[in-house]
């Protein structure tokens, strides 16, 4: 073996120029490797812990959606359309739920939450004739915002890293509709609408993905993310009365939910519509009486008794839409969410558990996306430096042909020529690569130390999973790297080696001495 190794650094070393130009492919192709996927990294970790800490937690509770939906904190997404936005539908039996959730181990923290979207709106009516007038603002810059409410004990204790920057916390205790307000929405609401936002106003909100809803609620305070370049969708946090009114969590909701019976026209049969109990002559008759005595009586009692609707369509105090929890070994968050599913089902209740990324579907999903497209990116480099080093490598060997007919002439067998080869594609690989390994983590140091942002674009921030601009290169980036391109070098060698090989001595120096 030492023989082989000091003619394959010799043989490296009288073949310069063909040895640099492989090592430069090496070189450049693992440093881009090597910074693509610390890049990627980067960007999975930061959110990651950004969503953990303060948005989803490690793991969320909700009810197992219907087919072609997918639930996560942000909503509904579903590709069947029925002329209705979807709503998360409500946890039933949620004590059960909690109490399965109390009774797991590992877990250390617990809350509840309303999630839903809304427009922010200044005066006496919602009006967006002004905007018409202004070109440089467009639809896109409306201040809307992710509407989050938590229990009031808990929310905070589990999610407490917003910083107040004016006014106060919410007060679950003072029955008001209230608003912390995230300073992004201030800073777009009063670009869109050319009007001051402070504590203290009284503003309107309408749902995003309601119909018809508007409330009035009161500024209480401005915050910014715990992360200051969070990805994270520019929120608004309310107390939970305020949330379901724009959430549909209604006792009606419920019920129909929970599976109760509803009258339709199937309910009916040909004799109720034609026989002698005719129930549309009944309405009629009914309907011109109430005309004809309209002079004297009240209004309200054309209506009829309306306790009952207005029962239902009051909102459920105790309707939340996700119990999220916190763990005390993030590394065990996958097995307790299999352990709660298990459990969910043995006591068959509608409640299914998730980890953090299928919570945050919306943006995670994205960011998988990219992490598909680079690879594929990154599989196209690679071949492409792995069919350059295999032409070079042809050439480099089939000029060579001569020196590989003088071994075999002087007795050396088949596997020595071979495994000399793959020895001088060891060196140069390994060597090679280590370079690029340094050039890449020199140019990480330099480029971290910058602390690039992109605060000021959205997409950007949710593409790259935050806006602040990072690469985390970590040792399993590194180690596969160069077995990667030690595997290649080697495998680029196979065929024109063996070409190579298949030249008899006779032949191989008769070549040469032509």
């Amino acid at each position: 073996m030492r023989v082989i190794l000091q003619l394959a650094l010799r043989n490296l070393k009288e073949h310069k120029s063909k040895t640099l130009i492989v090592a430069l492919f090496i070189i450049f192709g693992s440093a881009i490797v090597i910074l693509g996927n610390s890049f990627m990294e980067s960007v999975n970790r930061g959110l990651e812990k950004d969503f953990r800490a303060n948005y989803t937690g490690d793991l969320v509770v909700s009810v197992v959606p219907p087919d072609n939906w997918r639930i996560d904190i942000f909503g509904v997404d579903t590709n069947s359309f029925s002329g209705e936005i979807p709503q998360v539908p409500a946890l039933t039996d949620i004590q059960e739920v909690e109490r399965i959730i109390d009774s797991t181990e590992g877990i250390s923290q617990k809350t509840k939450m309303i999630t839903t979207m809304g427009i922010i709106f200044k005066g006496d009516e919602i009006d967006l004739s002004e905007i018409t007038e202004d070109d440089s603002v467009s639809l896109l810059d409306m201040p809307m915002f992710m509407m989050f409410s938590g229990e009031g004990d808990t929310y905070f204790d589990v999610f407490g890293g917003q910083h107040i920057t004016e006014g106060r916390a919410l007060d679950y205790s003072s029955g008001k509709n209230e608003l912390l307000i995230d300073t992004r929405i201030r800073d777009s609401f009063e670009k869109f609408f050319k009007k001051d936002l402070n504590v203290g106003d009284e503003v309107l909100v309408m749902g995003a993905n309601t119909t018809g809803v508007i409330r009035e609620a009161t500024v209480v305070g401005f915050y910014v993310p715990a992360n200051e370049h969070s990805a994270m969708f520019q929120t608004i946090y309310c107390t939970p009365g305020f949330a379901r009114a724009f959430a549909d969590l209604t006792y009606g909701t419920l019920m129909e939910q929970e599976g109760e019976e509803s009258v339709s026209l199937s309910d009916f049969s040909e004799d109720d519509f034609f026989g002698e109990d005719d129930v549309f002559g009944d309405m009629i008759s009914d309907e011109t009486d109430v005309f004809e005595n309209a002079e004297l009586r009240d209004f309200n009692d054309i209506l009829g008794d309306t306790t009952l609707r207005d029962e239902l369509n009051r909102t459920d105090n105790g309707a939340w839409h996700f119990v999220q929890a916190k763990v005390s070994n993030p590394r065990e968050a996958d097995e307790i969410v299999s352990r709660l599913n298990e459990a969910f089902k043995e006591q068959g209740l509608d409640a299914r558990a998730m980890g953090w990324k299928e919570a945050g579907g919306s943006y995670t999903y994205t960011v998988e996306g990219i992490n598909i497209l680079f690879n594929i990116l990154v599989i196209i480099l690679a071949v492409v430096v792995f069919i350059i080093i295999m032409n070079t490598m042809v050439v480099s060997v089939m000029e060579r042909t001569s020196e590989i007919g003088t071994m075999r002439a002087l007795g050396a067998e088949k596997s020595f020529v071979r495994k000399l080869f793959y020895t001088e594609a060891m060196l140069i690989t390994v060597v090679s690569s280590i370079i690029g390994t340094v050039l890449a983590l020199v140019f990480v140091a330099v480029f971290n130390s910058l602390n690039i942002t992109v605060d000021s674009n959205m997409i950007a921030k949710v593409i790259l999973g935050g806006g602040e601009l990072q690469f985390s290169p970590t040792p399993q980036i590194i180690i596969i790297t160069i077995l990667v391109a030690v595997l290649g070098s080697l495998l680029s060698n196979i065929y024109p080696v063996s070409s190579a090989l298949k030249i008899t001595p006779l032949k191989a120096l008769s070549k040469g001495a032509e």
